[in-house]
């Protein structure tokens, strides 16, 4: 039962996936995503954007082949000996040359790899040029600064001027080690105190001429690794909201349907990044084979997103009227929009009770098995871009590739085929 309405989100994020996935072929993604390959290579053709991440790591161009001129062409005159042999050396030299230059950006880029992915990386590739322009051995040999900037991909103009600019922020670095001494101290007599505290402490009684300003004191802060406790919160998704429309438990925890797009629950969950915030995950699942019919993610937790994951199951189930869709209480389930939403699909609205999530255990399981298996020992996700990427895979893959115990382990998809096989089939 393969899906045949993809949205155009959707096939962007498989296209984004297929590029930026070391190593990926469209095979392999495609199967991911329970598509054609064929499907997939007419999404690449139509939404990509030329680059692919190759398997280690590195990001190269694909490169378009010219049509050939038509027309006949002359018969060439047969090659003499020397003629051939001329060619060849050319050729040769030309093979030695490409070889030569291969290597040595391989190199350059060996070399490269342990500046990135520090704290500012493009700083960090200003150092790479510096430390690798200005110096001549055997084991690290110089280059030009011009080779360096292309390979990198930096403009040159910005890295003579993050040169010029180096007496100064030696100066800087300087006085911002001095403050981050002072931080320190004030910081072990209480770690408690953050940025604003802290700058508070150090103003107190200085002149106004020698004080520091917050947004400093937090920058050296950050910088240092120096924190105030904080508690770390939990983040509410169900957030109760009294509706004008009393809602019954239509499934009194039976999660079983006898048959595929007959029951649906739904719930929210937060992607935690790195940065502090948070994405969010609305989702629809099938209770009769827990195939995700529908998701969307967000950054923001408003009815719109999961009146889109709705949506999404609508386009991939086609029709959903005279479904049930099972969810807790929370304020998006609760409003009038979304209750707006279900009339027009043609749903019936069911709900759990207040303050337990034993009724929407279905649900709460799919969140965990996503934050287990995507995450495993990191706590969060290092920044949006990656989040949305890694959870649109693990989503997929979800349907078509993962053997569910629930379907005798097989995949969602998979176990609504062998349904559909055991119909009587259409006269």
């Amino acid at each position: 039962m393969a899906r045949k309405n993809y949205s155009d989100e959707f096939r962007r994020q498989a296209v984004d996936l297929y590029e930026s996935t070391p190593g990926a072929t469209l095979k392999s993604i495609a199967a991911d995503l329970g598509a054609e390959r064929a499907t997939l290579k007419r999404w690449v053709d139509l939404y990509g954007t030329g680059k692919k991440t190759a398997a280690d790591g590195t990001t190269s161009t694909r490169r378009v082949s010219s049509p050939r001129s038509g027309g006949s062409q002359p018969p060439s005159e047969p090659e003499t000996p020397e003629q051939k042999i001329a060619r060849l050396e050319t050729e040769n030299a030309a093979l030695r040359g490409d070889k030569t230059k291969l290597t040595t950006e391989r190199e350059i880029l060996r070399q490269a790899a342990k500046y990135f992915g520090r704290r500012d990386e493009l700083v960090s590739r200003f150092q790479f040029v510096a430390d690798h322009s200005t110096t001549s051995t055997r084991s690290c040999p110089g280059w030009s600064v011009k080779r360096l900037c292309e390979l990198v991909e930096i403009e040159r103009s910005l890295y003579y001027a993050w040169i010029k600019a180096a007496p100064a922020r030696r100066v800087r670095g300087a006085a911002d080690t001095q403050l981050a001494d002072r931080i320190r101290k004030v910081h072990t007599d209480d770690n408690t105190c953050g940025a604003p505290r802290i700058t508070a402490e150090l103003n107190d009684g200085v002149p106004a001429d020698q004080r520091v300003n917050h947004k400093r004191v937090a920058r050296v802060m950050r910088v240092n690794g120096i924190a105030g406790y904080r508690r770390r919160r939990k983040v509410r998704t169900t957030i109760p909201e009294p509706a004008d429309q009393k809602v019954p438990d239509l499934l009194n925890r039976d999660f079983t349907a006898p048959a595929p797009n007959l029951r649906y629950v739904g719930d929210i969950t937060y992607l935690p990044l790195a940065d502090g915030n948070n994405l969010y995950l609305a989702t629809v699942i099938d209770y009769y084979s827990r195939r995700l019919a529908g998701w969307a993610i967000a950054d923001h937790m408003r009815t719109e997103l999961v009146e889109d994951a709705l949506k999404a199951a609508q386009t991939t189930r086609g029709n959903l009227a005279g479904a049930v869709f099972h969810s807790d209480h929370g304020s998006v389930y609760t409003s009038k929009d979304y209750a707006r939403l279900c009339h027009d699909l043609g749903i019936t609205q069911s709900k759990g009770a207040v303050g337990t999530s034993a009724d929407n255990s279905l649900a709460e399981s799919f969140n965990a098995s996503l934050e287990r298996e995507v995450l495993q020992d990191d706590n969060t996700w290092p920044d949006e871009a990656t989040c949305r990427r890694q959870t649109f895979r693990w989503l997929a893959r979800y349907n078509t590739r993962r053997r569910h115990s629930w379907c005798r382990y097989q995949s969602p998809i998979t176990y609504e085929t062998s349904y559909a096989a055991t119909l009587p089939s259409a006269a």
